[in-house]
């Protein structure tokens, strides 16, 4: 086995506002989202990279970035808050050079380009790219040696979606490989897909060949007619010019993950993801490989007498004395005596009241379900993003909300 250069860098795409989620998103970063009650996404991102000994990490924050800031805390949970390498925030730019290099980036392989100097200047020969809002566990380590082993300008970790709840590949870039393992395609998002394995946006780049390219596509770009917004480099995301020009190249393979791999953008999957969880173990948690996170101390959970529970996940603080079944009751939540939560989740601090009933729902944090109110409902469609009923945070509902109804943050109805 050919040993993985280690003179490695990585960044974590954290910046885009998850319009797809909807209220949840609206006052968060997507990545800030809570997921399985004692964890945010982007915690999946950075715990993957500290176990496999990656410690010199950019996170690139947009928007909502305090949201972000304020959960990784400067990298202290996963031990990143160091003088050398370590945790480091990276935010838009002014005053530092062209129209194109300035301000909020206009999609992943757009934020790339902006970064090429500082690329340069590391002295990495290959840098990890991959998003923050999927939940998967992955050795880094392997996909680099991948990397080392086949030669490649690009590795992609590629993940088949056949059997998954929801799933469309079409929602993805659709990768097909030889027996080699080298990339022969890649279709973005293609509304046929010929087949079902796709990137799971987890990328290893050769940094030399990535800043080539990008500047590259940049001239062609400059040089074109193209009716471009001023700032926008017109390189978008990274399967609409980058990937498909370094797969031309030839050197570009396939790392295959087999294992647990969710992307969360949407609430379909965002539901169906803690759903999962609670059928027993999808190999996404295990003691050798900790999930580390930023949570405040809090009370042990609390089930009151004449609760009923049913494959149900209870985090630190949450107090039940209702009947929840296949949920997820966030951390200082409270489902009372006489109230219902079903195949739903609860973000934290989140008040079920007594006699109201949720139902394949999805209600953040420091929301109020008032007495006797429904949300959801049970002919609701888990393969549907805009059947599921998502309560904004700090609202408060005293009527029925519907499947697919939306109550946008510090709302009331």
């Amino acid at each position: 086995m050919t040993a993985p250069d280690p003179r490695v860098v990585a960044i974590v795409q954290a910046g885009g506002a998850g319009a797809r989620m909807d209220v949840l998103s609206a006052e968060r970063a997507k990545p800030a989202l809570p997921f399985a009650g004692s964890y945010q996404l982007i915690d999946f991102a950075l715990s993957n990279l500290v176990n496999s000994g990656v410690d010199d990490v950019w996170l690139s924050v947009q928007y909502q970035a305090e949201s972000l800031q304020e959960q990784v805390r400067n990298g202290r949970p996963w031990d990143l808050d160091r003088t050398r390498g370590g945790l480091r925030l990276l935010v838009p730019r002014q005053g530092s050079g062209s129209l194109d290099d300035e301000g909020f980036a206009h999609g992943n392989a757009d934020e790339l380009y902006r970064l090429r100097d500082d690329l340069r200047r590391s002295g990495a020969t290959t840098v990890l790219v991959m998003s923050a809002d999927h939940v998967y566990r992955l050795d880094h380590r392997e996909v680099l040696a991948t990397h080392a082993e086949k030669g490649a300008e690009l590795t992609m970790v590629v993940t088949d979606l056949a059997g998954v709840t929801g799933e469309d590949p079409s929602d993805h870039a659709v990768v097909e490989h030889n027996r080699l393992g080298r990339v022969t395609d890649v279709s973005y998002k293609p509304e046929k897909p010929r087949g079902t394995v796709v990137a799971a946006e987890v990328f290893a780049y050769r940094v030399d060949v990535l800043v080539e390219v990008l500047e590259e596509l940049h001239r062609e770009l400059s040089g074109a007619d193209a009716d471009r917004e001023a700032g926008d480099s017109g390189l978008g995301d990274f399967g609409d010019l980058l990937v498909p020009r370094l797969v031309a190249r030839g050197k570009t393979y396939a790392h295959r993950l087999d294992g647990y791999w969710r992307d969360l953008g949407q609430p379909h999957h965002y539901l169906n993801a803690h759903l999962e969880l609670l059928t027993g173990d999808v190999g996404l948690f295990d003691p050798a490989w900790p999930i580390r996170t930023q949570q405040p101390e809090r009370l042990p959970a609390y089930v009151g007498a004449g609760a009923t529970l049913a494959d149900a996940m209870l985090s630190p603080g949450a107090r039940v004395c209702g009947t929840v079944t296949r949920s997820v009751v966030g951390p200082d939540s409270v489902v009372e005596s006489g109230a219902e939560v079903v195949e739903s989740v609860l973000g934290a601090g989140v008040t079920v009241r007594s006699g109201a009933r949720v139902v394949r729902a999805v209600v953040d944090s420091d929301a109020e379900i008032g007495p006797e109110a429904t949300v959801g409902g049970a002919e609701t469609s888990l393969e549907d993003p805009d059947a599921i009923a998502i309560i904004g945070r700090e609202s408060h509902v005293r009527r029925d909300v519907g499947p697919g109804g939306r109550v946008p943050p510090g709302g009331s109805v």
